[in-house]
Order: C-alpha cells, then sequence, then structure tokens
C-alpha cells in the first residue's frame, strides 16, 4: 500500500511545532519537498501572517538554547547565518553584552574550576574562551574573576 504524501503545509507545521525555524531554514527543508505547483514563499508567508513562523522568537529561542554556553560572537555569527540581521541584530547584541562576562566566568569555571598554574594555561584556557565566541574584554573578566577566585 502507498504511503500517503504529507502535504507542505503540514510538513511545515511538523517542523514549528518540534522548535522554532527561522525562514531561511524553514525554507531550505520545505524546498526538498515541494512539487511543480507549490509556492514555498507564499507558503511561508501564510505561517507568518498566522503568527507561526516568527523570526523574533526564532532569536530568543536560539539565543536561549545557546547563551549558557558561547559567547556573543558565536551566537550573533550563528543569527546571520539564519537570515537575521539589521536592527534585529543591533537589539540582540545590545541585550546579550550585558551578561556576556557573567556566562564566560560560568563557562571557564563549568570548564576548568581552578586558577591556571602558569602562562601556558593561562593561554590554553583564554583560547578555550575565544572559541566559545566569547569577547576580549569578557574573556579577561573570567580569567580576572579566576585569579580573585584563588586569593
Amino acid at each position: 500500500m502507498a504511503k500517503l504524501q504529507m502535504s507542505l503545509k503540514a510538513r511545515a507545521l511538523k517542523y514549528l511545532s518540534a522548535r522554532e525555524h527561522s525562514r531561511l531554514e524553514l525554507a531550505r527543508k520545505l524546498s526538498r519537498y515541494a512539487q511543480e505547483g507549490d509556492d514555498v514563499e507564499a507558503l511561508l508567508d501564510t505561517l507568518e501572517a498566522a503568527k507561526l513562523l516568527s523570526q523574533s522568537r526564532f532569536s530568543e529561542s536560539l539565543i536561549h538554547r545557546r547563551a549558557a554556553r558561547f559567547g556573543n560572537n558565536r551566537i550573533l555569527s550563528e543569527l546571520q547565518t539564519h537570515g537575521i540581521d539589521g536592527d534585529a541584530l543591533d537589539e540582540i547584541k545590545v541585550g546579550l553584552s550585558q551578561d556576556e562576562a557573567l556566562r564566560a566566568c560560568e563557562v571557564w569555571r563549568k570548564r576548568f574550576g581552578h586558577p591556571p598554574a602558569d602562562a601556558a594555561e593561562r593561554a590554553k584556557q583564554m583560547r578555550f574562551l575565544q572559541q566559545r565566541g566569547f569577547s576580549h574584554m569578557a574573556i579577561q573578566a573570567a580569567m580576572r574573576a579566576a585569579s580573585d577566585d584563588e586569593g
């Protein structure tokens, strides 16, 4: 017996029920299943009009998932790859910068937990935070907090 084909709208709702998606990401996923006569962009416009697809909700969701482990640079870069830009990105950047140093301290504490013994270990710990996307100022704050904990 042949399996019933899921409509493009049903597939979109299935994806959105699992988690928030950006418009760009959802379009990419749906375009694989689009057949002749299917208009993916019109479907996405309909979903946005019905408030089922929202760039701001997607941004908040991604920030919530990533903020505990990554720095502003990494989060903002990921948002840009999902098609978030302009004023929305500027607002997000301001909101994220308020607690980046605290997040860097917490990530450092979870990974290392002890102050660096020498310059090589300090450089290693700083590189770790840099690879996670933390700014130079946040890394310096985390390293200062680590040395303060020691003393």
